[in-house]
């Protein structure tokens, strides 16, 4: 890869970290560190902050993983990627709530980690692409939008889009078959769609009503993707419902 996406590995075990990092070494990522408590992970990101961070959820010490990705995130925006062997549905709720890119399940195999790591690094080169082209990212027409992709207006169909989720100063427009990074608000992104078909359901996420397969007492799924539906929006996602 020509621009190496640089790696902090945080895990208490040296024996998987070091093992980790001689196999992405390999791969062509380069290992910024290896860090086995939450705190020195805390600094080393704010010293030397990589692209993304491999954090292992269950850390020994004062800090467990999730807890540290939140005083990460106080100071700068870095993707996780969580690895874990705890699979209980409390803890994953926790991690959930820290937006990680993805989690992978101990024990790692490099095939789904190395997978796992170059979705992340096409992300973050969309992120930048985005932020070298400052221009309009969307526009309108009738029953279609055209959104800035790699540096070129391409057409979407209103009825293509899913979802949309916030992602702090961007968002995520997903589709069936792709996914695509927008250096805009999710406030911003509503106020230019037809308020008759995209609905803000969480503070998160705004849905293509029309794409719904279930409403839940506190979520939407559309495509198998489970959305939260947050109390306060709940009845004008009902209202817009009963009008279509």
């Amino acid at each position: 890869m020509e621009d190496k996406t640089r790696v902090l590995i945080v895990e208490d075990d040296m024996i998987i970290a070091s093992n980790i990092s001689l196999q992405l070494t390999k791969k062509g990522y380069e290992v910024t560190g290896i860090e086995s408590r939450g705190e020195e992970a805390i600094i080393h990101s704010r010293l030397n902050p990589p692209d993304v961070i491999l954090m292992d959820i269950n850390l020994k010490g004062r800090l467990n993983g999730i807890e540290t990705v939140k005083k990460i995130q106080h100071e700068t925006d870095i993707p996780v990627v969580y690895i874990t062997a705890n699979n209980d549905e409390a803890t994953f709720e926790e991690a959930r709530k820290t937006h990680p890119f993805a989690f992978v399940d101990k024990p790692i195999t490099m095939r789904d980690l190395c997978r796992t790591l170059a979705l992340v690094s096409e992300q973050l080169k969309n992120k930048e692409e985005v932020q070298e082209n400052p221009q309009e990212q969307i526009a309108l027409l009738n029953d279609r939008i055209f959104i800035r992709h790699q540096g070129q207006m391409i057409k979407l169909l209103l009825q293509d889009i899913l979802y949309i989720e916030a992602d702090r100063n961007y968002c995520h427009l997903v589709t069936d078959k792709k996914q695509y990074i927008l250096a805009t608000t999710l406030k911003d992104m509503q106020t230019k769609l037809p308020d008759a078909l995209f609905v803000r359901v969480h503070r998160s996420f705004v849905v293509n009503i029309s794409k719904l397969d279930v409403l839940g007492e506190g979520h939407v799924e559309i495509n198998r993707k489970v959305i939260p539906l947050s109390r306060s929006y709940r009845e004008d996602l009902l209202k817009h419902l009963q009008t279509i």
